[in-house]
């Protein structure tokens, strides 16, 4: 803690709080052991239960085997609460709390001490410990010691912070305890940045900064976006976020409500740990790949994505680039607000006396606009059969809404998706821009604007489970992708990611375009980084410019530009590297390559080691220790200390080349090495 370490991290500074962690570590084990008696009293219930119902089975009337299977899932649910509890408190067991406030509100003779953790924990009828949600805990992060206020739903309370103090506890022992002021804070935060990387992103209560505690606690914005610069925690806080809003809206949402639209498995692995550290359930993980796979199931096949820096097609570069602008979509809007008229030729409904006349229909058809065609006919031949039913009064024959519907389909002009998504090509004077893969089959720059015409066409499966969704990464996706998202997905998001780190060539969108999209979202801006050295991000600003991005003032080694005579003295120099990180403190090795053919071949080079992996977009995990992997793949990722292999001036050229070399730096935390073999990349500082 640096120049703090002599003074404030020696416990007889506050033997108070000696003291009391040690009364609240005895409470822990006393609620633990009780936690621990419930969890093997329901086991030994249902045992007991499920014996009973085994050996008399024949004996037992339905009514009385009803009622032991309702008491068996009784027993059930109480366990699995019981398990719930006994958990949380094993976690706070610990790290029981990071930090006390002493709070004296208006008109209170005296100010009352507060401690904040990751749960809340009531012991004998007390509250002991404060959920870092709960609206209290705020104003640990809001203010500094003074004037202070937080609201809750019953309102606003106002008073003094007469104390903020801060603690880190490991394995139940108090390692440090900090008068907080913000310079203390400051320190605080420095020694967090400085630990090293682990294979799994961990939970950030304790270093909040006051703008992201605001972002966390945003419970009103229906589309929050979060443009965040490389390391700023904008996945981290949107994690958080989710937590607090679980917390704040416990009886509306849970965590099997909420899903995050993940880039990859491997950085979904890398984040799954963070919401079980708050004591919250793991968020479902989705893809537009599986987005894909649900919705086009025995309506399409499709191709999955290519390396843009591999494919050679210029045809087919010009299809992708087409399709990924904010004006396409504009095009596809227009084309659907006139489909009636394209795909509906409607004729006077006959049969026997009756009759529903082609004005008639072409009017109510055109009423139920806000529904996908072929629910239009449905609802349309409901309509006409009870029109038909009212005006029986002979009580003839009369056609049902089957035979009614049949008849309406053979007035429609285009009998699927396929061939209406062709005719608006068609119809643009654009036919060159749609080729099918293979038969019945799509290229990837297809699936979603064939998507969103299948949802105007025949509909989607619409998710009416999922209450907030969480999409990472928003730079990498086409304005077409999220106008499909918000068919499929009608429900408040939070959007985040960095257009400074847009690595696809082919993309033509920007921040503007997303908030066109989004024109009600509420947009923040995080343009502090906190994951890399001063000296990092100092360099991967000289590469990529950004006068936003400010760096924390956490210092390091200088990054290192390596230049060899040849492939083969690179590769002796990545040994090299390899050799000095395994000596060093540093857990992880991040080895980043331009591209996954690359990285493959890379990899498939170095001598098999336990601590080496390959990460790939079949990788399902992020192992820690040495990784080689691509700029796409690393995304999202951080690591200790990172090599960026092959920077020469044929590899790094052009400005999609400098987004790349951009984010590979930005992954390094503490040490960075750049090597290239015969002419250096004119991108480099």
């Amino acid at each position: 803690m640096q120049n703090h370490e002599n003074k404030e991290e020696s416990s007889p500074i506050f033997p108070d709080e000696i003291v009391h962690l040690d009364a609240i570590n005895k409470m822990i084990d006393e609620a633990l052991l009780e936690a621990q008696d419930s969890v093997e009293r329901s086991d030994k219930e249902y045992m007991d239960m499920k014996r009973y119902m085994a050996e008399y089975r024949g004996e037992l009337d339905p009514h009385e085997m009803f009622q032991n299977q309702l008491g068996l899932r009784q027993i059930d649910n109480t366990g699995a609460f019981a398990v719930t509890i006994r958990d949380k408190l094993a976690k706070l067991k610990e790290s029981p709390y990071f930090a006390r406030i002493d709070f004296r509100q208006d008109l209170a003779d005296e100010a009352e001490p507060f401690y904040i953790g990751r749960f809340a924990f009531n012991h004998k009828n007390k509250l002991r410990i404060s959920d870092w949600r709960s609206p209290l805990a705020s104003m640990f992060y809001d203010y500094e010691v003074g004037p202070a206020s937080y609201t809750a739903p019953m309102g606003k309370t106002d008073g003094d912070l007469t104390r903020k103090r801060q603690f880190k506890i490991k394995d139940g022992v108090m390692e440090y305890a900090l008068e907080s002021s913000a310079n203390i804070y400051d320190d605080v935060l420095q020694q967090e940045l400085s630990q090293t990387a682990d294979e799994k992103m961990k939970s950030i209560i304790g270093t909040i900064q006051k703008e992201q505690n605001q972002i966390i606690r945003d419970e009103k914005s229906k589309t929050l976006i979060i443009q965040g610069v490389a390391g700023s925690g904008k996945t981290s806080i949107a994690l958080h976020r989710i937590a607090f809003l679980l917390y704040r809206f416990k009886e509306q949402i849970t965590a099997n409500n909420v899903t995050i639209l993940s880039p990859n498995k491997v950085f979904g692995d890398y984040i799954s740990s963070v919401l079980p550290e708050l004591g919250e359930e793991p968020i479902f993980e989705i893809s537009f790949e599986d987005i894909a796979h649900i919705q086009l199931e025995k309506v399409m096949d499709f191709e999955v994505d290519k390396d843009p820096f591999l494919e050679a097609d210029k045809a087919w570069i010009l299809r992708k680039q087409f399709k990924s602008s904010l004006e396409f979509v504009k095009r596809m809007d227009d084309f659907i607000a006139g489909m009636p008229e394209i795909i509906f030729g409607p004729v006077d409904y006959t049969y026997g006396r009756f009759t529903f006349t082609a004005d008639n229909l072409r009017m109510r058809f055109a009423a139920y606009n806000k529904h996908p065609v072929k629910q239009r006919l449905q609802m349309l031949a409901d309509e006409v059969y009870e029109r038909f039913a009212t005006d029986n009064f002979m009580e003839e024959d009369i056609p049902r809404s089957r035979t009614i519907l049949k008849a309406l389909k053979a007035m429609l002009k285009v009998k699927n998706t396929l061939e209406l998504y062709r005719k608006f090509y068609e119809d643009m004077g654009q036919s060159a821009m749609f080729v099918l893969a293979g038969k019945k089959k799509l290229e990837w720059g297809d699936v979603f604007p064939f998507l969103y015409l299948h949802a105007a066409y025949e509909g989607v499966k619409e998710s009416g489970v999922i209450r907030h969704l969480v999409v990472d990464e928003m730079q990498d996706y086409s304005p077409i992708q999220y106008a499909v998202l918000n068919r499929l997905f009608p429900c408040p998001k939070t959007i985040l990611g960095d257009f400074g780190q847009s690595i696809n060539p082919l993309s033509r969108h920007t921040l503007a375009d997303l908030l066109n999209i989004y024109e009600e979202a509420q947009l923040v801006k995080l343009n502090t980084s906190y994951r890399s050295s001063y000296e990092i991000i100092n360099f991967a600003k000289q590469i990529q410019a950004n006068d936003e991005l400010k760096a924390i003032k956490r210092h390091g080694p200088i990054p290192e530009v390596i230049g060899c005579d040849s492939p083969q003295i690179e590769m002796q120099k990545l040994r090299q590297l390899i050799q000095s990180y395994r000596k060093s403190k540093y857990h992880t090795l991040g080895i980043i390559v331009k591209t996954e053919e690359a990285a493959r071949i890379l990899f498939d080079s170095l001598p098999s080691a336990e601590d080496l992996h390959l990460i790939s977009d079949e990788s399902r995990s992020f192992e820690g220790g040495i990784s080689v992997t691509s700029v796409q793949m690393a995304k999202g990722l951080e690591f200790d200390e990172v090599i960026i292999m092959d920077v020469d001036q044929e590899s790094y050229r052009s400005e999609y080349d400098r987004s790349l070399l951009y984010v590979a730096c930005t992954r390094a935390m503490h040490r960075l090495s750049v090597l290239y073999a015969g002419s250096r990349s004119l991108l480099l500082p």
